[in-house]
């Protein structure tokens, strides 16, 4: 299926997914991946951070993607992926949420990226130690099975621009996770923009 697929992520997508976990540290958190089939792989372009709390719950999510599928389908960008943090910070486990919310995406982009957070990673990154995605990448193998890419994962989850984990220090260092709204405050409250549209502003 998606066994050798190579991930190039964007910096906005990235910075979106790790500031929505970190503003619910205390909290599940997940987001889907926008992006398209590119010659070297899968381009995810953009992310909108979906929950924070009963995140398995099926009705918000099929209005959420609903939504998102609307959206992006209209500037030619489509699901490519999942991405998911776990409640406790020391949990590097791939739950069942994850599994089943990637295995629906599968079934419309069957090389699709599930992503997980890493805090050791992350902590790292915030000591100044790693400079890789803080996340681990997961994809389908042969046997239709959610399988951890190993050890050569840097290479087929690149960061589209080098200095994304310097800009995503920045952030994390002014707090900017507390401005990052995802589809349950916009179920909430309207007013809250889903798409973080003047996040980067």
């Amino acid at each position: 299926m998606g066994g050798e697929s190579r991930y190039e992520i964007h910096q906005s997508a990235y910075i979106k997914l790790v500031l929505h976990a970190l503003k619910h540290r205390t909290s599940a958190v997940n987001a889907v991946l926008l992006g398209r089939s590119a010659a070297a792989g899968v381009e995810i372009v953009d992310s909108v951070p979906l929950f924070h709390s009963q995140i398995g719950l099926l009705p918000p999510l099929e209005i959420a993607l609903i939504m998102i599928e609307e959206y992006y389908g209209e500037k030619g960008l489509s699901i490519v992926g999942y991405f998911h943090a776990n409640e406790r910070y020391d949990d590097f486990e791939l739950g069942g949420v994850a599994k089943n919310i990637g295995d629906h995406i599968t079934r419309y982009f069957p090389q699709a990226a599930l992503l997980l957070l890493d805090n050791k990673k992350l902590e790292s990154l915030q000591k100044g130690k790693d400079r890789s995605p803080v996340v681990q990448l997961y994809n389908k193998d042969a046997s239709s099975s959610w399988k951890l890419v190993g050890s050569d994962a840097s290479s087929q989850l690149a960061l589209k621009e080098p200095s994304a984990n310097v800009v995503l220090l920045d952030y994390i260092s002014s707090e900017k996770w507390k401005d990052i709204e995802d589809f349950d405050d916009h179920l909430d409250d309207i007013s809250k923009d889903w798409l973080n549209s003047k996040l980067f502003n």
